[in-house]
């Protein structure tokens, strides 16, 4: 007879689905053929970098007629990632159970298909911010959003400032073949403010807000003073009131967190000279001096990348980590001006010394702040420089930029394999702590990659360079069926375990390649409306759907270009249906489900529902 020895999916084997807490009793169960003659079972627990320990198995009745089952109660006490198999005795020797796909396991063969399972073991006490829960983040790239008409003061005279806002950034190299990324469209603070009442309509409840201290390039990455914003952007005046009104709204603001280097053009390393601070590029008595390595000083230093413009701080360094994380640093003096957080450039560059400090620092100043860390792989599994990280562990981040996700809805909406989507999102909510899958910043695009309509229905830009990316369009067509696609990825994005994070001017369709084509100026009055509508309308059902807070993702089904799962907790239920396929399709439902209310089109549900082509319905139970 067929069986399944064990499935880490399955509340049958795992009482409790994906990570557990640290001192939380879980069982586990294993399924072995009566013919084995097993005389004893063994769960066989591995903390990473450390020995594998055997912990017996106890007999626990029998399966149908021919299988026994196996089973263990227990608590892990020490947070950390671990992995599993099962081992049995038999009259023939020591078997073992391993896992062969997406959380299933077989009697080990020995071909090298196996795997044991990952199980992330969190701090007892870890919690993320209740407020971020259930909403939707909006990403702004400050210079692009909108200018309020506020007269610019104290602008560095080599910024050249663009009047001609439809058009491209600058791309082009200068004659000194260098890209200056230094023009300007204009967006400030102020503009912010102003579009408040556009982005309630979205539904939004958090904006990150990409760097806005002074910096001398349009991205700002390249950190000129940590503690002044950027005079094009506006001033603390402007600040504190873009996040007292955006709180009104129940709106929070995120700030970007630069931490790994400055810019050489700064007040700490002033390459430039432009400053009247002794910075560590003018001399090693600079206060600075000891944030940075020089392997030859003062023109030979550790970059970022390579980057000279970049240089790399240490970031372990006493007088850095009391600037940035002290009871007067960086990170505390936005947050009492109103900032609810930081999303924090290149994670993995930043060590664990530094993220723990930063940790206590920002909850000691705002405890319901959050921290969101650049990750694009799996958070849980990642290394960095030699390291295992312990992110997600508690202690360090609330959540990260869910690019795992951001591959799944992507890839289902281009190619339609409903099978990878499901299996991409179950590795996800497998290995998360709950506490960070609620607040995964989950996007479909960011200033780092192409736009997301562009992603979907474009030419790989892969093998192509920016005069390339600069000439290509999508056609009417491609536009137009892009639109689609881009309904339905947003159905996806705003259904899945955590937040909805949309990059500025994805709901208006805007389109293009990486950076800088992903960076033009929002198409006010341009709109694509049928796209723009949906994404309010789409905020507005999250609003009504408590169960999108912190509601437990079931599959349903994944196959033929279609996906029905669900969404469940005490606050209710919604069942998603997402169809690639390029025809309607009619979809059976379970009995539960039947003659229940569909929210996005209204269509009349029997035992049935119509799913639009490439469309998606929910219901509602």
């Amino acid at each position: 007879m067929a069986f399944i020895p064990y499935n880490a999916r399955d509340r049958f084997y795992k009482n409790i689905p994906g990570a557990v807490k640290t001192d939380q009793l879980f069982r586990l169960c294993l399924i072995l053929p009566r013919s084995f003659s097993v005389t004893g079972a063994h769960f066989m627990l591995k903390k990473d970098g450390e020995s594998v320990v055997d912990y017996p198995m106890y007999w626990a009745g029998m399966h149908g007629d021919d299988c026994e089952v196996w089973d263990i109660s227990m608590a892990v006490t020490s947070p950390g990632l671990y992995f599993y198999h099962f081992d049995y005795d038999s009259s023939w020797g020591r078997g073992s159970v391993q896992q062969v796909s997406e959380g299933v396991g077989a009697i080990a063969n020995g071909l090298g298909t196996q795997s044991d399972w990952q199980l992330t073991v969190y701090d007892k006490d870890f919690e993320t911010p209740d407020w971020l829960k259930g909403g939707i983040i909006y990403q702004i790239f400050p210079d692009r959003f909108y200018n309020s008409g506020t007269p610019k003061k104290n602008v560095p005279s080599d910024r050249i400032l663009r009047t001609d806002i439809e058009n491209d950034p600058f791309w082009r190299p200068d004659a000194e073949g260098k890209v200056r990324n230094n023009d300007y469209f204009g967006g400030d603070l102020r503009g912010v403010i102003e579009k408040l009442p556009y982005l309630s309509d979205l539904g939004v409840t958090c904006i990150y807000l990409n760097p806005i201290f002074e910096a001398h390039s349009n991205h700002r990455y390249n950190t000129a003073d940590y503690l002044k914003i950027d005079p094009l952007l506006g001033t603390e005046k402007d600040f504190k009131p873009l996040c007292a009104e955006a709180k009104k709204r129940g709106i929070r603001v995120v700030l970007d967190g630069v931490f790994s280097h400055t810019g050489d053009d700064s007040v700490y390393f002033n390459r430039a000279g432009r400053y009247k601070t002794l910075g560590a590029y003018n001399s090693k008595e600079s206060p600075y001096y000891p944030w940075y390595s020089f392997t030859e000083f003062p023109d030979k230093y550790k970059s970022w990348w390579g980057f000279d413009t970049l240089p790399e701080v240490n970031e372990a360094c006493s007088e850095y980590l009391d600037f940035i994380t002290g009871e007067n640093g960086v990170a505390r003096k936005w947050l009492k001006l109103g900032a609810s957080g930081w999303r924090l450039d290149v994670a993995d560059e930043l060590p664990d010394v530094f993220l723990d400090a930063l940790n206590r620092a920002v909850k000691a100043e705002k405890p319901d702040a959050v921290l969101i860390g650049e990750v694009w792989e799996d958070a849980t599994t990642k290394w960095a420089y030699g390291v295992r990280r312990r992110y997600l562990l508690g202690g360090q981040l609330d959540s990260v930029m869910n690019y795992p996700f951001a591959r799944a809805v992507l890839n289902f909406a281009r190619s339609g394999l409903a099978e990878g989507f499901q299996s991409a999102v179950l590795s996800i909510v497998e290995h998360y702590p709950k506490p960070a899958l609620d607040v995964m910043m989950n996007h479909i695009g960011t200033h780092d990659t192409e736009r997301a309509i562009t992603k979907i229905m474009g030419e790989s830009a892969q093998y192509h360079g920016r005069e390339w990316q600069s000439q290509q369009k999508l056609t009417p067509e491609e536009y137009e069926k892009g639109i689609t696609l881009m309904m339905f990825a947003a159905v996806l994005q705003y259904t899945l375990p955590g937040v909805p994070s949309v990059y500025y001017g994805d709901e208006a369709g805007l389109e293009g390649y990486k950076d800088p084509f992903n960076r033009g100026y929002y198409p006010w009055g341009k709109e694509n409306k049928p796209l723009l509508a949906f994404y309010k309308k789409l905020g507005k059902l999250r609003q009504s759907l408590p169960c999108l807070q912190d509601g437990e993702i079931r599959f349903l089904s994944a196959t033929l270009g279609c996906v029905a799962y669900t969404r469940a907790s005490e606050k209710g239920e919604i069942l998603v249906i997402a169809n690639r396929n390029e025809q309607e399709i009619s979809y059976n439902l379970p009995e539960r489900w039947f003659n229940k209310t569909e929210l996005l089109h209204g269509n009349p549900v029997t035992s049935f529902v119509r799913v639009p082509a490439t469309g998606c319905v929910i219901l509602k139970f």
